[in-house]
């Protein structure tokens, strides 16, 4: 295919010109300087016939042998330019067949700033987010496959076990079990929440709302699990309305979600703080617990699916029967209404924060 290219675009650049320009100088000289010569002639009375067609033919071989060297000049320079500028086209169509195979480590070796260097560097940046999209399907099928075989085998074992009258089947291995199975149903609810909130964009039923009011009603609806730790909630709130045009249901379960990791990492008879910065373009919501920390190199990544860094985070999860998924259901259904989200963390309080676009407030007239 880069052969054939190359000869087409040395047939319509070199070609043409060097074709345009050799007739045109040759009708030139037979038209235009014959004409001068023959007049010349003429003047000094010197016989034009034979003198004219010498010249004519001197001139012809002299415009022969440059239209020949000229077009091989062209050919050479044309060649080694077009070469130059195809070169990352060819490395594109190689590299893409090894994309669609699945290979991802190839990428198109930038020679230049123009367009089509630029369109290189574009390419390596699709390249660089598809070989990171597989990375995570590998990762979270992985991450799947270990959070589905870890409760699996233990039920299969008990059951084998309670089969072959090794264990009795006890109220107290029956709740274990039926433990078992909840977590199981958890984690597939779960999954089965990050797929519709990575379709949340399409199907988004946005009214405007009071962010004030769905803070606190989250907060009294997930007050018995508070309780249940004995944990405090400051509320730091700073306006009485702050209205945002949004999917209520999804922005509940956002809200629902922080509070859970936040009761999660806190100690019992701890703390919890919800604050709420109403600015004229975006309200933050941030909420802060105070506990496990997280480490500076796994901040950017507590947004992944199931990424889990420190291992004190990780044997609270694991004893909290988390998967990892509840932070990645937040930043896509944020994202979704076209916000943002983060976190930090410092000397044992993380805060994590959403942003929403402001609405004006509605005309309670109407």
């Amino acid at each position: 295919m880069r052969q054939r290219l190359l000869i087409k675009l040395l047939l319509v650049n070199v070609f043409p010109v060097i074709g345009v320009i050799i007739i045109v100088v040759w009708v030139s000289f037979d038209q235009l300087a014959a004409d001068y010569f023959t007049v010349l002639m003429e003047k000094y009375d010197v016989s034009p016939t034979e003198t004219h067609q010498m010249f004519l033919t001197a001139v012809h071989r002299y415009l022969v042998w440059a239209a020949v060297i000229s077009l091989g000049l062209a050919l050479l320079l044309s060649y080694l330019l077009t070469r130059r500028i195809l070169r990352p086209l060819s490395q594109m169509a190689s590299i893409t067949r090894d994309v669609s195979a699945g290979q991802f480590h190839r990428r198109v070796e930038i020679s230049s700033q123009d367009e089509v260097g630029q369109l290189g560097l574009d390419f390596n940046r699709m390249a660089d987010s598809l070989a990171r999209l597989e990375q995570l399907r590998k990762t979270m099928v992985a991450d799947v496959a270990h959070e589905l075989r870890t409760p699996l085998t233990n039920l299969r074992g008990y059951f084998e076990a309670m089969s072959d009258d090794v264990i009795p089947p006890t109220r107290g291995t029956l709740n274990m079990l039926q433990q078992e199975i909840l977590h199981l149903v958890k984690l597939v609810e779960r999954l089965q929440q990050l797929a519709k909130a990575d379709a949340a964009k399409a199907f988004l039923d946005q009214r405007p709302a009071d962010l004030v009011l769905l803070i606190k009603q989250m907060v009294d609806l997930f007050r018995p699990n508070l309780d249940n730790k004995r944990l405090e909630v400051d509320l730091d709130l700073r306006t009485d309305e702050c209205w945002v045009k949004v999917d209520v249901e999804k922005v509940l379960q956002v809200i629902r979600n922080l509070l859970e990791n936040a009761c999660k990492y806190t100690p019992e008879a701890g703390r919890i703080r919800i604050s709420l910065e109403p600015g004229k373009e975006r309200a933050v919501v941030a909420v802060t617990n105070y506990g496990p920390g997280i480490k500076g190199k796994d901040l950017p990544y507590i947004f992944e699916r199931f990424f889990r860094g420190d291992p004190s985070r990780r044997r609270v999860e694991t004893e909290g029967g988390g998967a990892g998924i509840g932070l990645s259901i937040v930043k896509e259904l944020v994202e979704a209404h076209g916000g943002e989200v983060g976190a930090t963390s410092e000397k044992g309080e993380t805060r994590v924060w959403f942003s929403l676009p402001r609405e004006p407030q509605p005309n309670k007239e109407n």
